[in-house]
């Protein structure tokens, strides 16, 4: 979609478009190598965003901000998210998706109201394939505009499409987006335990956090938690990777944002 665009424009955007990534801490290393790739191969420049939080000491609450990071100072071990989870004193779920909507969305809103713009069109990337995550935006001033699902470009266009580029995404299918991000099947999630155990342990320590808080959810998921995935998957062994449906959900999940 940013090729795209990129190719309308002759690869010279105006000062009222602006390319930006937010970033969670827990995406995968590849990932925040990809975007790097993009801007430089491009010539595009990519404004680097995470979630903040600053403690207003006059009014003694905290006040939702943001950094402006770069390839280099991006965090690389979920600082935003652990800051996010610490702020609500919760976790997300999927009945409560805050992380999206304040570390990615109001993020980036909170930089472009920064730079003085008071009405925009998020430009999202949502495939013809995918016209089932398709959302009006909320807010009055703003207007999602989805131009690959409005051109009718999917998923055999897209991949099409890399192949003939230098470079691609080099993620594991499965682990796009935040690396255990609990709209993700369980399958996929068993399988960041074997390969990745270290990143699926990140999660399953803010479930041990706040286990057993008054009000608060144990668990990111409704049926497990992280720690029963990762004990199943070095009991069961690999057979479970190759056995469509052992676990509860076999569908692949994806944060859509919206």
């Amino acid at each position: 979609m940013l090729y795209k665009i990129l190719e309308a424009y002759k690869f010279s955007l105006p000062d009222s478009c602006k390319v930006v990534f937010a970033n969670t801490g827990r995406e995968m290393p590849e990932t925040l190598d990809f975007v790097q790739r993009c801007g430089e191969e491009w010539g595009v420049p990519i404004t680097w965003l995470e979630y903040k939080i600053i403690r207003d000491h006059e009014k003694n609450k905290n006040r939702r901000s943001f950094d402006i990071v770069n390839h280099n100072s991006a965090s690389r071990n979920g600082e935003p998210f652990e800051a996010l989870i610490k702020a609500k004193q919760t976790l997300p779920n999927n009945f409560q998706r805050f992380c999206t909507i304040e570390m990615k969305i109001s993020t980036i809103n909170k930089f472009l109201k920064s730079i003085g713009w008071t009405s925009w069109v998020n430009t999202i990337g949502i495939r013809a394939d995918e016209r089932h995550r398709m959302r009006e935006n909320p807010e009055k001033n703003l207007t999602n505009w989805f131009p690959l699902a409005e051109y009718n470009i999917g998923k055999k266009d897209i991949m099409a499409f890399w192949k003939q580029h230098s470079f691609d995404l080099k993620v594991t299918p499965g682990f796009g987006n935040c690396d255990g991000c609990f709209l993700k099947s369980e399958k996929n999630l068993a399988t960041l335990w074997r390969l990745h155990p270290d990143r699926a342990k990140w999660w399953a320590k803010f479930e041990d956090m706040v286990h057993g808080k008054k009000n608060m959810p144990r668990t990111f998921k409704k049926n497990r938690t992280y720690n029963e995935i990762g004990d199943f998957v070095s009991r069961q062994g690999d057979w479970i990777f190759d056995t469509e449906g052992v676990l509860c959900q076999a569908d692949d999940g994806e944060c859509t944002g919206l």
